[in-house]
């Protein structure tokens, strides 16, 4: 997967590098407009809760790439690491086994050093610490998983709130000006379109986030519950 990633990435800076002395300006001028647009809408959608939209998704993003990392540390060959133990249990007993857990990675190397170690009181014990210790495991991977779904329902609603905000100045604003004509309520309408769109690309981003997250999170659950499964099995056979 390294491997693939890494040509991936050698031949992406290479597409660029041969387009860029060609679009180099008209690129840097899209660019530069645009940020220049997007500073303007945000500004004109007020800093109350524009404000308010960014420290959620810069938030959101934080324990996003948090997580990400940690579930790609925590992602491990688990064949390999079984293929280890079995060999180990083979030649070595327990101790080698439980050496082969402690330098390999990953909460499944974690669980298997838990079953591992109690197998001395019999393979019920150890199928009772690996299912205990996956529990723990699988909590270490969902953490802070709730903050993020919240600044997902978090972002839309603030531009929503924004939105009736922004609907009632312009209400107002006919009522001082006792006059509907476009040019009165247009501020307020403003506000009101520019913080549900910020709201909802927010929440749009960090949706995609989350659901990697969770995919990546049934992934790991579903190589432990496998690879805890056959742990049982070879200690069964090692006991026999």
């Amino acid at each position: 997967m390294k491997k693939v990633v890494n040509v991936l990435s050698v031949t992406g800076f290479m597409f660029f590098g041969a387009i860029q002395s060609t679009f180099a300006q008209e690129a840097a001028e899209e660019s530069k407009t645009f940020h220049q647009e997007l500073k303007q809408r945000f500004i004109e959608g007020g800093p109350e809760f524009m404000g308010i939209v960014l420290v959620a998704l810069i938030l959101g993003l934080a324990i996003a790439i948090e997580r990400i990392i940690y579930l790609n540390m925590a992602t491990t060959n688990t064949k390999k690491l079984v293929a280890s133990v079995d060999d180990a249990l083979s030649s070595g007993g327990i101790e080698a086994a439980k050496e082969v857990c402690r330098n390999s990675k990953g909460p499944v190397a974690s669980i298997f050093y838990q079953g591992l170690d109690r197998v001395d009181e019999g393979v019920e014990a150890a199928e009772k610490a690996v299912v205990s210790y996956g529990g723990v495991q699988m909590g270490l991977l969902e953490k802070n998983i709730s903050w993020l779904s919240l600044f997902i329902a978090l972002a839309p609603m603030l531009g929503f709130m924004g939105t009736v905000i922004g609907m009632i100045q312009a209400f107002d604003m006919i009522a001082v000006a006792n006059d509907i004509s476009p040019g009165v309520v247009a501020v307020g309408i403003k506000v009101a379109l520019l913080t549900t769109v910020f709201g909802l690309v927010v929440a749009i981003i960090l949706q995609i986030f989350y659901n990697y997250i969770v995919s990546k999170i049934d992934s790991i659950v579903n190589n432990m519950e496998d690879a805890s499964i056959q742990l049982i099995d070879l200690l069964v056979k090692y006991k026999k």
